[in-house]
């Protein structure tokens, strides 16, 4: 029998990531990995204001150099036997794009302009559009369009970023035809249907991220959006009404870029979709299940039965979406905002000493590691120190980003190590929250599975959260896992497989790390918890009281 192949590409918040994976077994015969420079050099960031932007030509040459990587590791006859491809990216990773479906970016005029590029996920610059898209609506006197992402708008998100973009830059907001998620855009690019009108818009993207919800109309309405700043007038036309599943195919390849890439030219492309929500399909996702997808930031996808969930709302989180994992199921996302973030801040603190020059990111290879072994000594709860885990503002439960992190209990005697593990307890705890925000409001959960390279690299932290869950964790064998969720989606879009969970059966990769709860640390990562909580508490009423007196 003739073996097919499909490619699964995984845009991280760093670098590009494929994988060629086999249809009938997903056994993952290639991969490569490509960084994108711009970023890495840190052009177009500013940490300070948390503005993060990415260059679209960034995007272009890391998927070229991926996927030209991984076909070179590969015969002649696995090349001709590609079948399909889907993309996964961060998100919401937007853009401002012109009459052609084009990134301002890569037009002469914006190549430089940071307010013409894509806003990362991470990018926090517009809080005060989240807060007022929040507060209108609640308060505007039609539907509530946040009921559905958990009541709470994030600074992270589609609108939000439009409207700031749109506020601070007039010349980018004259230039703008249309407004497109990065999980869109590559699809259309690479299939000829870059033209707003014809893209295919990711169900996942625009339901977690855009306020897109079949049961009051799609998007939100012109009405409501005008209400919250007269700026956005018109805009709705010039978006989008329908919305599509990952599992859905756009096209085949355009013969350019076919050549470009070095795939045959009938290669189906699938609608895309954001990397969490594909790298759950990737670690064998079913109903009932949460996958923690543990980077940078964690974000945390549960399955659950459409029927089940019904009407009801679970507030606090990034939203409940019919098919955003796969076609006849909610996906409910929830997430944390810095995890192997936070771990890398706190190395550069360490770092700052050492002369300009020297290779910081070999010494942080090792000195992580190295804090890692000596904070699995320290017994837990036993040095006094705790840690809040919002040093980029908390995403969930109830996202807010002007929420700080903060650190408790020190001495004199307090170690770099001390310091380290309570930073995992926070992230920890920071988890169990959000398990504890799904639970409380009916969401079942039978099983954790996890992936990432935080996953697959912190045994520590993965220990603890067993500890801290009281639950089995399995973290899947894939270091690869949301570029092989990917190829699954790809298989189903190109027709090899009828659907996600058929995919699943035949190319699951399994699972080679367990992590069982301990009983007597469970019991005292109990009563640390309530610490947690009542710290949490304590640092939100210190926000309101600033305020009131900024107020003042």
């Amino acid at each position: 029998m003739t073996r097919t192949h499909v490619i699964g590409v995984d845009f991280g918040s760093d670098s590009c990531r494929c994988v060629i994976a086999d249809t009938a077994t997903g056994e993952e015969l290639a991969s490569a990995v490509s960084a994108f420079p711009r970023w890495a050099a840190g052009l177009y960031c500013d940490p300070t204001q948390r503005i993060f932007r990415q260059h679209p030509q960034d995007h272009l040459d890391a998927l070229t150099q991926v996927v030209r990587a991984a076909l070179s590791q590969v015969s002649p006859e696995v090349r001709a036997s590609v079948r399909g491809l889907s993309i996964a990216t961060t998100g919401s990773t937007s853009v401002p794009v012109d009459e052609a479906g084009c990134p301002l970016a890569l037009r002469p005029a914006f190549a430089d302009n940071p307010n013409a590029m894509f806003l990362m996920w991470k990018d926090h610059s517009a809080t005060l559009e989240a807060e007022q898209i929040t507060d209108a609506a609640r308060t505007w006197g039609g539907i509530d369009y946040t009921a559905h992402i958990g009541g709470v708008y994030s600074a992270e998100w589609y609108w939000a970023n439009l409207l700031w973009v749109f506020r601070h830059d007039a010349q980018v907001r004259e230039a703008t035809a249309s407004w497109v998620e990065h999980c869109d855009w590559l699809p259309a690019e690479l299939t000829g249907t870059t033209a707003p009108g014809r893209m295919r818009r990711s169900r996942c993207a625009a339901g977690h991220k855009a306020m897109w919800n079949e049961g009051h109309g799609g998007l939100p309405s012109q009405a409501f959006l005008s209400h919250i700043d007269p700026l956005l007038d018109g805009i709705r036309d010039r978006l989008y009404e329908e919305t599509w599943t990952a599992e859905t195919p756009i096209g085949a390849l355009t013969p350019a870029w076919a050549d470009r890439l070095g795939l045959p030219g009938d290669v189906v492309v699938g609608v895309g979709a954001f990397d969490a929500h594909m790298g759950a399909v990737g670690a064998g996702i079913r109903h009932h299940t949460l996958v923690k997808i543990m980077g940078t930031s964690t974000c945390d996808i549960v399955l659950a039965p459409t029927d089940e969930i019904a009407d009801r709302v679970v507030e606090g989180i990034c939203g409940q979406v019919d098919g955003s994992v796969m076609a006849g199921a909610i996906g409910l996302e929830a997430g944390q905002s810095a995890v192997g973030d936070a771990f890398a801040w706190f190395a550069r603190v360490l770092e700052w000493p050492l002369p300009e020059g020297s290779n910081r990111e070999a010494l942080r290879a090792e000195l992580l590691p190295r804090l890692e072994r000596a904070a699995a000594l320290e017994p837990p709860g036993a040095h006094g120190v705790a840690a809040l885990d919002w040093l980029n503002g908390r995403r969930t439960p109830y996202a807010d980003q002007t929420l700080h992190g903060a650190l408790f209990g020190l001495s004199l005697g307090s170690s770099a190590p001390q310091l380290y593990r309570a930073l995992v307890e926070a992230t920890a705890f920071g988890a169990k929250a959000i398990v504890d925000r799904f639970t409380e409001s009916g969401v079942r959960i039978n099983e954790v599975l996890a992936i990432g390279g935080v996953a697959r690299k912190s045994a520590l932290l993965m220990q603890i959260q067993a500890d801290v869950f009281d639950q089995r964790i399995r973290v899947a064998k894939s270091d690869q896992a949301v570029a092989l969720g990917a190829a699954m989606c790809a298989a189903v879009a190109c027709g090899i497989h009828a659907d996600i969970p058929a995919a699943q059966r035949a190319m699951a990769c399994g699972f080679d790390l367990v992590y069982e709860p301990r009983p007597a640390e469970a019991e005292v990562y109990r009563a640390l918890f309530r610490r947690y909580v009542e710290m949490g508490a304590l640092v939100e009423g210190m926000k309101k009281e600033k305020a009131i007196h900024d107020a003042a």
